[in-house]
């Protein structure tokens, strides 16, 4: 069976709209609000600081700490999952031993 192509993109056209809905227009605030901190000050000088001392430019340096830090996020959250498997283990395995 074929679709009319039309139709495919009036279907995802209605799926984009429901979402707008949903979205909360606040964040160019937070984003204002978010880049006039103290922290942000403290990457811009990371980035600066990166590029300088490797030799890259300063898009090279603010991906790699990007990434280096949703890495570390995702190390974490590994090891908090772990954490919580280990104890739901330890908690199953007292229950069956009483």
């Amino acid at each position: 069976m074929k679709v009319n192509k039309d139709t495919v993109q009036l279907i995802n056209t209605a799926i984009l709209k429901s979402k707008e809905k949903h979205i909360d227009l606040s964040f160019e605030k937070k984003l204002e609000a978010a880049s006039n901190t103290p922290a942000m000050k403290a990457l811009d000088e990371a980035v600066s600081y990166l590029s300088d001392f490797s030799g890259i430019s300063r898009d090279q340096a603010a991906l790699q700490i990007v990434e280096l830090i949703v890495e570390l996020d995702e190390l974490w959250e590994d090891y908090v999952l772990i954490e919580g498997l280990s104890k739901i283990k330890e908690i199953l395995t007292t229950k069956r031993s009483r």
